[in-house]
């Protein structure tokens, strides 16, 4: 098969150009289609378990992604409480409120909430805040003293030094955060004040990361393939012959996100890494054709036979490291996240398409090109690739490789050591507005806000009561009372009892409103008799559903809330509980004894009726379902991290197993910072399958390759030691494990193996030709160990352009997988001879057989000119 494809790259290269050029057009076409998603919700599957109930919450109580506009006054006495700042904050939220995709009636400011105090002797007065911006000094503070008698509003709305205020701006859909955020902002640029304004919120940081991540698309990988051209062109020192590698590239990184997008994925903060990926990893055969070809080529010399002589030599190991490579990547279809999955998809079938333009277009190419610069290259490469520093400093380190081998195995070993001890210091933890550096306004404004308010990010508890055998007793008893009535009456009533009961709330209302119109219409005593107990029995099972107004449940759940505030891992938590004890409170007088929860069901009943006629009595949905069967507590965090996150969870989970819940309630967590910790759960165990699972399938393909098990082992070693001394270093600096550190894994086993496949591979075919394990390590530091540390120093400083992009998961990227080429480097061409030299005759029993390895120890001589290989 290699000599037919060869053949028709050598003898047909205009027809490789046009099959090439025409795919680059056709899949370059469908980059116009591009979707972008940053929802961190979406690293799971739309059916995952926690995913699907958190979405059900939302629908459920009404909750929508939201802006927090933060204000802050440090300037003057009484902080925001002056009439310039309120001015302008009520200026700013009836601003917003005339915004396309706004929540109107959910937006939470000074200007659009209420004020509860008391009228009179048992009735409560509902009235604006702040329907107004005050006018005098003291209007302004005469609203510090009504915030600071509503605990609902205090630390959320306003911190509590009175410093700062925020407007919590709920919106339609997460995808108008960005552009509603950039509204907001120019709002606040036509404001007439000193006060400092900041935008934050887990949506603006998504949706902002989305637009910035497409910007970044757009300048990293072009800026990545400058300086692989850059890099090239010093090494090769010819023009002509560096293009080839960088229209592989380029034909690569066009094709495979064409693809991608034309099959209608979106392009997530995985799959934006694609071009910057491929970019480097896409010349790594053409180096080493690049390599061997310019070593070879002599003027006089048929370019063609060269090339194929090259690329029939070549053939096999650059297969095999694609397919290895491709491997690696495709191992995370393990994971159980789509987005990872798509990514490593298509980063494997971007490096074998990769492979598959080399082996045609680099040869195309070269006999394609003009003769002149084939003799320019020629009379380049008789001496400067053989006499560079690289050159010699690689002679060098294979003469240290064999003369220190047990030395070097040993150090190795206690590098391994030490890595592992740094992989148990790894902390799993990710927050979307770390995506940010630290002097980006949304991570400014996220210190700043958090540490003046009960904090920006949000999880819910959810209480949920369920009581199957209730239902069914009622209906029992029901359908027994109904014998008594005349079906004339009793018809309707049937008919209602057989209704859905999904909303009990809206069944049993229906129900007694059925009931009450039957002894409306009742003429005989008896079915009157039995209608009113069946009335009775309907109201006591309806006063009992209402599970969430009980007084118990209520007195549960303020110390759940009071034990979490205490445990200093919750900012704040706001629930049913509260509307019920600020309007209880002034229900009886306004002390703050009253301050509770009322001793019966129909106490709290009429504390929530009362609520109903404020200005916004959709609020009390956000925190009770209508027939109070199910409720949720929104805590409000100071930091979105993982960590914190699953502090409160542990916590809860401590407080439950002491203090249970009843056996018919049940609770489940919901939120976005909750919905973050569970992706991230799922990533680390889906990364950790997916290495094992594609680290067997590498060894088995090193196996088959080499036809030794041995060899196949000693191929693992640059991989295994490149991954663990990566997430050693890791661990031991301190950074936590997020998704682009865990799809790193998937990249190392993928390149590393590489380099080790090349060296075996070239290793074994001289020590066949020579005979002498000398003379082979030798002529491997010559031409092999080039093209390997050009590799590796082409695709390490190809990423550093991410060094200097804005988004810090960009950063991680390029930083690791300058590591991760460095490292696996060093460890070809200094740990492999190493162990070669004094466990040679093992891993090539056959060639031991025949004196290879009798003087093993002998020092590489230093090597006059290049060798062919």
């Amino acid at each position: 098969m290699k000599h037919s494809v060869i053949q028709v790259a050598t003898q047909r290269p205009r027809t490789v150009y046009a099959v090439i050029v025409l795919l680059v057009v056709l899949f370059g076409a469908l980059l116009t289609r591009i979707q972008i998603d940053t929802d961190p919700e979406n690293m799971l599957p739309t059916m995952q378990s926690d995913r699907v109930f958190h979405n059900a919450i939302e629908q459920r109580f009404s909750y929508h992604d939201t802006i927090v506009v933060g204000i802050i006054n440090e300037t003057h006495p009484n902080g925001v409480y002056n009439v310039a700042s309120l001015t302008a904050l009520h200026k700013l939220s009836q601003s917003i409120l005339e915004l396309d995709g706004v929540i109107t009636p959910d937006l939470a400011s000074l200007a659009s909430v209420d004020n509860i105090d008391q009228e009179g002797p048992g009735t409560i007065r509902f009235e604006w805040l702040m329907r107004e911006a005050p006018v005098t000094a003291e209007q302004a503070l005469a609203l510090r003293e009504k915030v600071d008698r509503l605990p609902l509003l205090k630390d959320t709305l306003v911190s509590g030094d009175g410093k700062a205020a925020t407007i919590y701006v709920p919106i339609a859909s997460k995808d108008l955060s960005y552009p509603l955020s950039r509204e907001i902002q120019s709002l606040i640029d036509n404001l007439d004040t000193d006060d400092a304004y900041h935008i934050t919120g887990l949506p603006v940081a998504e949706d902002t990361f989305g637009h910035d991540m497409f910007v970044q698309m757009g300048i990293s990988a072009p800026l990545a393939g400058l300086m692989i051209f850059v890099l090239m062109l010093y090494f090769f020192r010819s023009v002509p012959l560096v293009i080839a590698p960088m229209l592989v590239a380029v034909a690569t990184v066009i094709i495979s996100m064409g693809l991608l997008i034309g099959m209608g994925f979106t392009v997530h903060i995985m799959s934006s890494m694609i071009p910057i990926f491929l970019m480097p990893i896409a010349v790594v055969d053409s180096v080493h054709i690049m390599s061997e070809f310019a070593d070879a080529y002599r003027p006089g010399v048929d370019a063609n036979a060269t090339i194929s002589r090259v690329i029939e030599h070549l053939f096999t190991p650059m297969l095999f490291t694609s397919l290895t490579s491709a491997v690696g990547f495709l191992s995370l279809m393990l994971t159980p996240i789509p987005p990872v999955q798509i990514f490593g998809a298509f980063v494997a079938f971007g490096i074998l398409l990769a492979f598959a333009v080399t082996i045609v277009l680099i040869p195309a190419y070269v006999v394609r090109m003009n003769p002149a610069a084939l003799e320019k290259l020629a009379s380049r490469s008789k001496t400067p690739h053989t006499d560079t520093m690289l050159a010699r400093t690689l002679r060098r380190s294979g003469r240290f490789a064999v003369r220190r081998g047990k030395r070097i195995t040993a150090v190795a070993v206690l590098v391994v050591a030490i890595s592992i001890a740094g992989i148990y210091r790894i902390d799993i933890n990710d927050n979307p507005v770390r995506w940010f550096k630290a002097s980006h306004s949304i991570r400014v404004a996220d210190v700043e806000l958090n540490q003046r308010f009960a904090g920006t990010y949000d999880a819910f508890i959810v209480l949920t009561h369920s009581d199957d055998s209730a239902q069914p007793e009622f209906l029992t008893a029901a359908n027994d009372l109904l014998a008594g009535v005349d079906d004339l009456y009793a018809a309707g009533i049937r008919e209602q009892l057989g209704a859905d009961t999904d909303d009990t709330g809206a069944w049993y209302g229906g129900l007694i409103a059925t009931i009450d119109d039957a002894l409306f219409d009742a003429q005989d005593p008896a079915s009157v008799e039995y209608l009113e107990q069946l009335m009775a029995l309907a109201e006591h099972a309806q006063t009992n559903s209402r599970y969430f107004l009980r007084p118990d449940m209520l007195g549960q759940i303020s110390d759940m809330q009071r034990a979490l505030h205490d445990s200093g891992y919750v900012g704040k938590s706001n629930a049913v509980t509260d509307v019920v004890k600020v309007v209880n409170r002034e229900l009886r007088g306004g002390a703050d004894a009253d301050y509770r929860i009322p001793a019966t069901a129909n106490a709290v009943a009429q504390t929530l009726m009362q609520y109903q006629s404020s200005h916004r009595p959709h609020d009390l949905w956000h925190n009770v379902t209508p027939d109070f069967t199910s409720t949720a507590i929104w805590l409000q965090l100071k930091s979105g991290d993982n960590q914190d996150m699953n502090q409160v969870i542990d916590f809860l989970d401590d407080y439950l197993e002491a203090n249970p819940l009843p056996d018919n309630v049940e609770m489940r967590w919901a939120g976005k910072t909750f919905i973050n910790v569970v992706w991230q759960d799922v990533m680390v165990t889906g990364m950790l399958k997916s290495l094992m699972g594609a680290f067997v399938v590498v060894f088995l393909m090193m196996t088959f390759l080499f036809r030794s098990p041995r060899l196949g082992l000693l191929a693992m070693v640059p991989l295994s030691v490149t991954i663990l001394g990566v997430y050693g270093i890791i661990g031991w600096i301190g950074k936590d494990y997020d998704m682009p550190i865990a799809v790193l894994s998937s990249l190392t086993l993928g390149l590393s193996v590489d380099f080790a496949i090349h060296f075996i591979e070239r290793l074994r075919a001289l020590l066949r030709s020579t005979g002498s394990f000398t003379a082979a390590i030798q002529k491997i530091f010559e031409e092999p160990a080039r093209a390997i540390a050009r590799n590796a120093i082409i695709i390490a400083i190809g990423f550093t352009p991410l060094f200097f992009a804005p988004l810090v998961p960009y950063i991680t990227v390029g930083a690791f997988m300058a590591a991760i080429m460095a490292l696996s480097g060093v460890t070809t061409l200094i740990l492999l001879p190493a162990l070669i030299s004094w466990a040679g005759p093992w891993l090539f029993p056959k060639m031991n057989k025949r004196g290879a390895f009798a003087v093993a120890t002998a020092q590489p001589a230093t090597a006059q000119g290049g060798s062919k290989g």
